[in-house]
């Protein structure tokens, strides 16, 4: 989605003092690596699913600094002229790579690595993590929800709860890869061709004389695509009594079928299995009964449980904000420099919190997967350039508790860090969003239920290359004694 308005500056203004320092004490050239990766699955889960490359990378080919932002900077006052002369003629010039997205991915691997001048390298942190954090947080999200509706349609209903409007249009985008097979927000529909969803609210009862009348009117104006909302008044009572009788005088003399009825309020799973038995007991056993009203993974499986009739799910608040757990703790951290040889030195971020330990080097993912079945086995992170001999044993260990040892055979591997700039020129072509969508159940699917759980999930193996291993232990060491 792309904005009129320059997203160059939206930054942590930090960013700006670092990079005038490295401009001012000569440093602007050297080359850093950075890693973004996150450290938790949200919600607990036992993965995360990648997203918002494609506007990552609308962003870094706009970045362009206006005489307005130049000026709002110099009158900071702590800016050397240098500098803003410098950003005046900025051409971002650095190596990104990202893993696709729809890919499932896990706390600890590079979800992005970035290389290139430490001024420009640092400059994209905060729309790196912005776009990527949000993205795969709503992606993730309605994958649950997906998952949890058992093949159910499930429908993106949240725009007006969403944090802002680029919060709904976009959040529609990464719930659809997610899984979602449409949404409410029409300019997700026109921008991104995600097919746009909806009927009619409570109001449009309400302004009618009786809730016959209202629907009367709603099948006469849309008799092929007529759904109805029956719960403004009394499902049971008034509801889905007035519903059939619209089919009935309505739709059948058209040859027209109804396409459904929608519950948003009461015991939708009780209410379901009534409407079911009175729409099939009336000859409308294709008509479809859709719930909505708060409703998350947790409350669709319980449905599924409980033996609700429902054939679709709208789905809002609880998804656009992922409401559970809002926020995608995805860093953006330095990992290496090079000297002026070109030599890569990696770079180590420790604390006594073990979780924030960062993994040094300039590094690839590897996802290694059963010939037998194509399941998902493991990743194994290894430091850039290794290489994994699919047709050999590997051994892979836990790098925390590394007495917890596997030895893999019969496996293929794939790297997931892909080329998305080279030397500042984008080199990737974004898929189409049905392609991610498809793409993302594929991969989704190739891991074991043991993963997707949605409590207790079975920990997926994350593991590093004996050498990386080997390079982040000696550092540890070094800065120990």
């Amino acid at each position: 989605m792309k904005s009129e308005r320059n997203m160059t500056m939206l930054v942590d203004f930090y960013e700006f003092t670092m990079m005038n320092g490295f401009y001012e004490k000569g440093e602007k050239d050297k080359i850093a690596y950075f890693d973004m990766f996150f450290r938790r699955v949200p919600d607990d889960g036992g993965f995360a699913v990648m997203a918002g490359v494609e506007q990552l990378i609308e962003y870094i080919k706009e970045i362009e600094f206006t005489d307005a932002d130049i000026e709002y900077l110099r009158g900071k006052g702590i800016f050397s002229e240098g500098f803003l002369e410098y950003l005046r003629t900025f051409k971002f010039e650095c190596d990104v790579w990202a893993i696709p997205e729809g890919t499932p991915i896990f706390p600890g691997e590079p979800c992005v690595t970035v290389r290139g001048p430490a001024i420009q390298a640092q400059f994209v942190e905060t729309m790196i993590l912005l776009t990527v954090n949000h993205q795969s947080l709503i992606a993730t999200k309605a994958n649950r929800i997906v998952r949890a509706a058992q093949g159910r349609t499930v429908m993106e209903f949240g725009s007006r709860r969403a944090q802002g409007y680029t919060g709904a249009v976009i959040g529609a985008r990464a719930a659809y890869i997610g899984g979602v097979d449409g949404t409410a927000c029409t300019m997700s529909d026109e921008i991104y061709g995600i097919k746009a969803l909806g009927t009619m609210a409570h109001s449009w009862v309400q302004m009618f004389d009786s809730e016959y009348e209202a629907f009367k009117a709603y099948a006469e104006t849309y008799p092929h695509s007529c759904t109805l909302l029956i719960d403004t008044y009394n499902v049971i009572k008034s509801g889905i009594p007035n519903a059939i009788r619209v089919f009935d005088e309505v739709l059948k003399p058209l040859g027209a079928r109804p396409i459904g009825v929608r519950i948003d309020s009461g015991d939708i799973t009780y209410l379901s299995k009534k409407c079911r038995e009175m729409l099939d007991a009336a000859g409308y056993e294709d008509c479809k009964i859709v719930a909505s009203n708060s409703l998350d993974e947790y409350i669709i499986r319980d449905m599924m449980l409980q033996g609700a009739k429902i054939d679709s799910f709208g789905v809002g608040e609880r998804l656009i904000t992922s409401k559970s757990e809002p926020v995608f703790g995805g860093v953006y951290k330095l990992v290496a420099v090079e000297d002026d040889e070109g030599n890569i030195i990696p770079k180590i971020k420790i604390s006594e919190n073990v979780a924030k330990i960062t993994t040094p080097g300039f590094k690839q993912v590897h996802r290694l997967y059963s010939r037998r079945d194509s399941k998902a086995i493991a990743d194994v992170i290894t430091l850039h350039g290794e290489t994994i001999d699919n047709e050999k044993p590997i051994n892979i260990f836990d790098p925390e508790h590394t007495w917890k040892k596997k030895t893999v055979t019969d496996f293929y591997s794939r790297e997931l860090l892909k080329p998305i700039f080279v030397k500042g020129e984008c080199v990737y072509e974004s898929p189409s969003i049905d392609v991610l969508r498809e793409y993302c159940k594929m991969e989704v699917d190739g891991l074991w239920d043991e993963v997707k759980r949605f409590e207790n999930p079975h920990t997926y193996y994350v593991d590093l290359s004996d050498k990386l291993w080997n390079m982040k232990h000696t550092m540890l060491e070094e800065y120990q004694n």
